[in-house]
């Protein structure tokens, strides 16, 4: 089995961040939920226990409550021949021109995304990024005579 790490420059100010892919087929592969909001707090979390249980699929429509406030969500897909990746940062660096290191945490193949209250549609962000390899292999690929 072998590791594999990336580099590459992620900004204009000279920092690099690597990228630890690890063993990325035995990572763990947990359901992932993309929320309308920001949630201070980068720790376990019994998603299962208390969110993944409440999630009530009727009609073709997911709905949830999330500290009171409605959420309606749809499963996603990740692109033919894509991985979605779940990063984490062991060591936080303490200004943006300092080295960065990530890993590979987890990975999925389809993920949940929920909106505030309104259904989902295929005008959302995440569902056209999702439709983006395709069309950019159309634009960008081989055009055969």
């Amino acid at each position: 089995m072998r590791w594999i790490t990336k580099r590459f420059k992620m900004s204009s100010n000279g920092s690099v961040t690597t990228l630890q892919l690890g063993l990325v087929a035995q990572a763990d592969k947990p359901p992932v939920h993309l929320l309308p909001c920001e949630i201070e707090h980068d720790g376990p979390a019994e998603v299962s226990r208390y969110f993944t249980s409440a999630v009530k699929n009727q009609k073709h429509e997911m709905t949830v409550s999330f500290r009171g406030r409605g959420l309606k969500g749809q499963e996603v897909s990740c692109p033919h021949g894509y991985t979605g990746l779940v990063l984490k940062e062991d060591h936080k660096p303490t200004s943006d021109q300092e080295d960065r290191t990530v890993r590979v945490s987890s990975v999925f193949h389809r993920f949940t995304y929920w909106n505030l209250e309104t259904p989902p549609t295929s005008d959302d962000g995440v569902v056209m990024g999702m439709a983006w390899p395709d069309l950019a292999e159309a634009i960008h690929g081989s055009v055969d005579d």
